[in-house]
């Protein structure tokens, strides 16, 4: 089988590809920037026995979409799978009273828009096989809405639930699947890229199971959601947030 990851440089989308291409899966590895990074991602894929297609693009430019998934069609005969995982998160707690347009407009243009346009493209491909199973990475943060701190982050994974109900409905009737996980404080690059370097381990403590989680947690669900064995799960949400 095939499998697209998106955001598949570091982080959960990495841990996924390696994850999925040691059960069999060919991993097209999407990514924006870091090249150095998904191109260890692509060694471990091709390790593991599995093809690795690399494509760079930003997720949130629809052109850049478009081409993305020119690259897919070249590279590999179909697509089985989707791992709808790129997303960022702003850098700073902010609260929502000091929150600007263009903090509001860089994460939802990723986290929303970009979801929206690779979930579309993925769809499509999926349609005429009348098979296929579509993973989005949500977050617990959907839930308990961040608030004095990433109200904005949390808002687009709300709205990445919200997308993976109303999709899993459309296309149910063509054989496809789409849930979506929800993973809670995860020790990824994530946290530094948003300016807390130290949340990890600040929060992690404060989980009921008093750690934070690892990426390869998180895999190991988008593995069973992608698998035969979820094979009549859909619309559906899998929290791995140990407790929160």
């Amino acid at each position: 089988k095939t499998v697209l990851v998106t955001g598949a440089s570091a982080g959960i989308g990495a841990a996924s590809a390696r994850l999925l291409a040691r059960n069999g899966y060919d991993v097209a590895i999407g990514y924006n920037t870091d090249r150095a990074g998904a191109g260890a991602v692509a060694r471990d894929v091709e390790a593991a026995g599995g093809r690795a297609l690399l494509l760079q693009g930003d997720v949130g430019d629809p052109a850049q979409v478009d081409a993305l998934f020119a690259g897919l069609d070249a590279g590999f005969p179909r697509l089985d799978a989707l791992v709808n995982n790129a997303g960022i998160v702003s850098r700073g707690r902010t609260r929502v009273e000091d929150m600007d347009a263009e903090r509001l407009q860089a994460v939802f243009r990723v986290n929303v828009i970009g979801a929206f346009l690779v979930a579309r493209n993925a769809v499509r491909r999926m349609i005429p096989n009348r098979a296929g199973a579509i993973v989005n990475m949500s977050s617990a943060a959907a839930r308990i809405a961040s608030p004095n701190q990433y109200v904005d982050y949390a808002a687009t994974k709300g709205a990445l639930d919200v997308l993976t109900r109303g999709l899993a409905e459309e296309v149910a009737p063509q054989g496809i699947r789409v849930n979506a996980v929800r993973p809670g404080i995860i020790a990824t690059e994530l946290h530094a890229k948003g300016g807390e370097p130290g949340r990890v381990e600040d929060l992690g403590p404060k989980v009921p199971m008093r750690r934070a989680g690892q990426a390869e947690e998180v895999a190991e669900a988008v593995l069973w959601l992608l698998s035969d064995a979820a094979s009549y799960v859909t619309a559906s949400f899998v929290d791995v947030a140990g407790g929160r």
